[in-house]
């Protein structure tokens, strides 16, 4: 056996021990976290129409690397402001369900919402794990706006990941952001961090050996990670799912559905995005989102990312609102949704207002 045979043999072994040993791990967790599902009260979900967002009007944004992204979007399009909402890490458009169906009756027909799939997620394709990086998601957003929003004024909604993606674009092209003459006149930022996340629950997360053993596999046997996947999937879904929720009891239907977006999201985008959530460091953004109003919002029991990041980059901004949600996990736009959409209901008043005051100040200009 000559030496690259042998490296060989050397990954598939420790991949295969690797990924047994996950699934070793993991079992007995899973099975306890049925168990407690089973017992939690009343379901005030139950029955809820989590794919509802699938049914909106539709289109497909292809990117210049030619990755389709799957958009859905609700409200005219000439509306006088658009809201794009951007999801986070395992998850997809879905997420924003309650922000979806509740706001879209406040807004009425005076916002356009729209919302995508990131690369890797959901409906969208899959790329090459190269690009699995904050950097080439804040240049799908710039794509998405250009085709989907080519005018008017912006408000930006990122969640978890998709906040670090609203900071990476901030950073990739600030040009486009103010409240005077820019197309992003405010933005949202919620249960994220603009970097240091290797030092949350999140990066002890990162450094779990089992982890470790998947990734090498995913780098050094990628046939082997195919076929071990779904011990994988056991290995990184109920993590996920206890950081996501922390120790709050839950819908079992919301849970349920949290969990089919995590299941839906692919092995191969995971182990790359969870890569680039280890070394993001987006801070400059947050000089971007110095020029407009922003709301910064995170649960109290968010293990994902704490709210003292939220603290941290609500501190760098005078027109930040911070909404720190009491009884609220890392999914706070969806286990306490009525605190998110009172902030994001007064950041649009904000911006609203803010628009038609330079509006009268430019008509009494004129008018002298």
């Amino acid at each position: 056996m000559n030496g690259e045979e042998a490296r060989k043999r050397s990954a598939w072994l420790a991949g295969g021990a690797g990924l047994t040993a996950v699934a070793t791990i993991v079992g007995a967790s899973a099975r306890r976290s049925l168990a407690e599902r089973a017992s939690l009260p009343d379901d005030p979900w139950a029955g809820e129409d989590f794919e509802r967002l699938d049914s909106d009007r539709g289109q497909v944004v292809t990117t210049p690397d030619g990755v389709p992204l799957v958009v859905r979007e609700a409200g005219p399009v000439d509306a006088p402001l658009t809201v794009v909402f951007v999801h986070g890490f395992c998850l997809h458009m879905g997420a924003f369900h309650f922000q979806r169906m509740r706001l879209g009756e406040l807004w009425g027909p005076s916002v356009r919402m729209v919302f995508y799939d990131h690369r890797g997620h959901g409906q969208s394709g899959e790329a090459d794990p190269e690009t699995y990086t904050l950097t080439q998601l804040g240049q799908d957003l710039e794509t998405v706006l250009q085709t989907v929003v080519p005018c008017g004024p912006i408000v930006l909604v990122g969640h978890s990941m998709g906040g670090m993606t609203v900071l990476s674009h901030a950073r990739q092209y600030p040009e486009g952001y103010g409240v005077r003459g820019r197309r992003i006149v405010g933005a949202a930022v919620i249960s994220s961090a603009a970097e240091g996340v290797s030092r949350s629950p999140l990066g002890e997360f990162l450094k779990n050996p089992a982890l470790q053993a998947v990734r090498f596999t995913a780098r050094s046997a990628p046939k082997l990670m195919h076929r071990g996947r779904n011990a994988s999937r056991s290995l990184i879904g109920p993590i996920l799912r206890a950081a996501s929720f922390s120790d709050l009891r839950v819908s079992r239907s919301l849970d349920a559905f949290s969990q089919r977006m995590m299941n839906g999201t692919p092995i191969a985008t995971m182990i790359g995005f969870l890569q680039a959530l280890e070394v993001h460091d987006e801070t400059a953004g947050l000089w971007t989102l110095l020029r407009i109003p922003t709301l910064i919002a995170c649960g109290d029991h968010d293990l994902l990312t704490p709210d003292e990041y939220s603290h941290k980059m609500a501190a760098c901004m005078p027109q930040a609102e911070l909404v720190i949600v009491t009884g609220a996990s890392h999914l706070a736009l969806l286990d306490k949704p009525d605190a998110i959409n009172d902030g994001l209901a007064r950041l649009v008043d904000r911006v609203t207002a803010s628009r038609y005051r330079r509006f009268r100040e430019r008509f009494r200009r004129h008018g002298r």
